[in-house]
C-alpha cells in the first residue's frame, strides 16, 4: 500500500519501508486463504508497521520476480492500494527479514528516495492521485 498521512498543517505524507538492499519501497504481504485482497493488505500494514488504515483505492498491480532461499525464484504478483493512515506519528517497524527501517516522508522529499524501478510508477499515480485530491 502507498500509505498516506496528514498533519495538523494538511502537509502530506508517505509511510515507506527500507529493506536490506538499500531501497525505500512499500509495505507489502501475502493474503491469507479466504481473505479480501483489501482484508489482507489491512492485515499486512497492522502487522508490519502497527498503523490501522483505510483503503481509498486501488492504484495498480505489479508483477516481479522474488529470490526465495528454499524455493529459488518465484513470481510474485502484487496489487497496490492507495490507503490513509489517522496518525503518522503511530509508525513502528515489526522487523522481519529484509526490512531494517520504516519512516514517513513529506510528498516534495519522497521522488529523492532510493527505490526500485516498478514501485516508480506506482508512487507515481499516487501522488498525482493525491495531489488531485488536496
Amino acid at each position: 500500500a502507498v500509505i498516506y498521512a496528514r498533519d495538523d498543517n494538511s502537509r502530506i505524507y508517505l509511510a515507506f519501508v527500507h529493506d536490506i538492499f538499500g531501497y525505500w519501497t512499500l509495505s507489502k504481504g501475502h493474503i491469507e486463504k479466504n481473505e479480501s485482497a483489501e482484508a489482507g493488505t489491512k492485515r499486512e500494514v497492522k502487522e508490519e508497521l502497527s498503523l490501522d488504515i483505510k483503503i481509498i483505492e486501488t492504484i495498480g498491480d505489479n508483477e516481479y520476480v522474488a529470490s526465495d532461499p528454499a524455493k529459488g525464484k518465484i513470481r510474485k504478483r502484487v496489487n497496490y492500494y492507495l490507503a490513509e493512515a489517522k496518525d503518522r506519528f503511530q509508525l513502528h517497524l515489526n522487523k522481519n527479514q529484509g526490512l531494517d527501517d520504516a519512516r514517513w516522508f513529506p510528498l516534495e522529499s519522497v521522488m529523492q528516495l532510493k527505490m526500485y524501478d516498478d514501485i516508480m510508477p506506482i508512487v507515481t499515480r499516487a501522488l498525482n492521485r493525491l495531489g488531485n485530491a488536496s
